[in-house]
């Protein structure tokens, strides 16, 4: 029963603290934090201390699945170079330089475990991607933010967890250590892709929508548990995972399971990162006794010099990869690629004259072709339109504050390691510093920069270009009779003819049987707009917000559509 009402009570702050902190103006993470400080110092309240392998294993899988679920497909191709670069290289290096100021500072700490320190100050927080947002911030730099976060904390956990193992050994190999995590990061991506797909097909044939929420819930852990018995990382694992089934959710899933899964782990997320803020500020008592003298003025000096460093180290990195996306841009010229489309024009006409003989392999070849050039052009679109400066770069850098996992991975320490406890404070500082030095005064970097505000992630224009697209495949669908009902049963082509002008009006009128004509009608355009819409997720036209916008629009007609068709029965 005292579990029980704990975890209510844990449930009912995280909600309202979520719900206020956008009132006063501080991030949620914060006060969560304060909060459980506060019970803390409560005389009846018993010290808390939790075992590092429910945070490792029942804490950060779901919850770096749920972030990969809502990745932005588009986007992220474009910039997967200087994403991976962020999530890999950058906390590389910050790992490492880390890890030399830790064993100079402390020359007992040892550099198995300096490293490990290192690895869990280094990955950056989704927190600065959602004041990023409200900001009004290009969408290409809340992308990059976006990305980084999330894998960067699969990076910095194969790290870490390479970096625990050794410190057990006493010493760290090279050679050993680069095995390691090569091997952890190729049996994640293998085991969380399988997994990922196996989810999608599975999930497509379960209709119960309580039953397929049920098997949702533990794909992350599919994925984590097979990987870490092969020695993989299972937190990569589940990454992949989430990114395979995000992808693919708008071909196999149906509309309740899309807006059902969007909805719970939205609402997992929530809690799960709640949850660790608020376990932090109650163990916090006990780290600060174990450190009660001269250790908290070295851990907050070390924690202040760790912070100055990670920046330092970012800003270098920003500068040097916003020179090198700036010169990219410039190399990709629009002349080569019209060269290209006007000689494959030459070479196969769109049009082949009837005595042409094409075999459907070379004709799909050709559409590949065509298909690769027209996501260049809009690639080059996309870079022209949302060019990296100096501004963005000083955004970038001052939004890389730590976070969730960095609290959550200081708690997978051993419990018997040298220094646990100072260690743990140091992160505790960076975190909590991080987020009231660089997320307090983000907005008045952003309004020192005087940078141009982006109130919506979609444009009208672009959603007006992707509704006429959608239009058209449906006219051309109800013209061509290429509909159907939900048994199978083609239309009358009377019908057809008659209703194909009046497509865009509310099916509110005739009579019953009419109408449920026009509703059936209705439904089967939908679903041919929602293959369109899958069609042009490729071509690189529209932005991943702007298609699921539209798809989320298609998915809620076609939910109003079947209830009403229901009651029509």
């Amino acid at each position: 029963m005292e579990i029980l009402v704990i975890a209510v009570g844990a449930i009912v702050v995280i909600a309202a603290a979520t719900t206020v902190a956008p009132k006063v103006r501080i991030a949620g993470p914060l006060i969560l934090v304060a909060i459980g400080l506060g019970v803390s110092m409560l005389p009846f309240v018993p010290l808390v201390e939790v075992d590092p392998e429910i945070i490792l294993v029942g804490v950060l899988p779901p919850l770096l699945y749920s972030a990969a679920v809502s990745l932005p497909a588009i986007e992220f191709r474009r910039d997967l170079r200087p994403i991976a670069g962020l999530s890999v290289l950058l906390v590389l290096i910050s790992s490492f330089v880390l890890a030399l100021f830790f064993l100079w500072a402390l020359p007992g700490l040892g550099f198995p475990l300096a490293l490990a320190l290192g690895a869990i100050l280094s990955p950056t927080d989704a927190v600065a991607t959602a004041i990023a947002k409200r900001l009004g911030i290009s969408r290409r730099v809340v992308t990059l933010l976006e990305g980084e976060s999330l894998l960067n904390d699969a990076t910095s956990l194969v790290l870490l967890r390479t970096a625990i193992a050794a410190v057990g050994v006493g010493s760290l190999h090279f050679g050993e250590f680069a095995l390691s995590f090569l091997w952890g990061v190729v049996v994640a991506v293998v085991i969380g892709g399988l997994i990922g797909w196996v989810n999608l097909r599975v999930r497509s044939f379960i209709s119960h929508s309580a039953a397929n929420t049920a098997v949702g819930f533990t794909v992350p852990f599919l994925a984590y548990l097979p990987t870490e018995e092969l020695g993989g990382s299972g937190l990569v694992a589940a990454v992949v995972a989430g990114i395979v089934t995000g992808q693919g959710a708008a071909r196999r899933f149906t509309p309740e399971q899309r807006l059902s899964d969007e909805l719970n782990w939205r609402t997992v997320e929530l809690m799960l990162e709640g949850a660790v803020f608020l376990l932090m500020g109650l163990e916090l008592k006990d780290v600060l006794l174990d450190n009660a003298g001269d250790g908290l003025g070295t851990a907050a000096t070390l924690a202040a010099v760790a912070l100055a460093i990670v920046l330092a180290v970012r800003a270098v990195y920003v500068a040097l990869l916003v020179g090198l996306q700036s010169s990219r841009a410039r190399r990709i010229q629009r002349a080569r690629l019209d060269a290209l489309t006007a000689r494959i024009d030459l070479l196969h006409p769109a049009d082949p004259p009837p005595e042409a003989e094409v075999s459907p392999r070379h004709r799909s070849r050709v559409a590949q072709a065509r298909a690769r050039i027209g996501r260049a052009y809009a690639d080059l679109d996309y870079y022209a339109a949302s060019p990296l400066g100096w501004k963005h770069g000083t955004v970038i850098v001052w939004a890389g504050m730590r976070g969730v996992v960095t609290l959550a991975a200081a708690q997978t320490l051993p419990r018997d390691a040298d220094e646990r406890s100072l260690v743990v404070l140091v992160a505790f500082l960076v975190a909590v510093g991080s987020l009231m030095l660089q997320g307090l005064t983000l907005p008045s970097v952003v309004k020192l920069l005087r940078m141009p505000r982006v109130d919506e992630q979609v444009t009208r224009s672009e959603q007006d270009a992707l509704d006429d697209e959608l239009r058209e495949a449906a006219a051309d669908a109800v013209s061509g009779a290429r509909v159907k009902r939900r048994d199978g049963t083609p239309f009358d082509d009377s019908f057809l003819a008659e209703m194909g002008p009046r497509m865009a009006q509310p099916p509110d009128d005739g009579g019953a049987p009419r109408l449920a004509d026009r509703l059936e009608l209705r439904l089967a355009v939908i679903h041919v707009m929602r293959r369109r819409l899958e069609q042009m997720s490729h071509s690189g036209r529209f932005s991943t917000a702007a298609l699921h916008h539209a798809l989320a629009e298609l998915d809620a007609d076609q939910l109003s559509l079947e209830l009403r068709l229901d009651d029509e029965d």
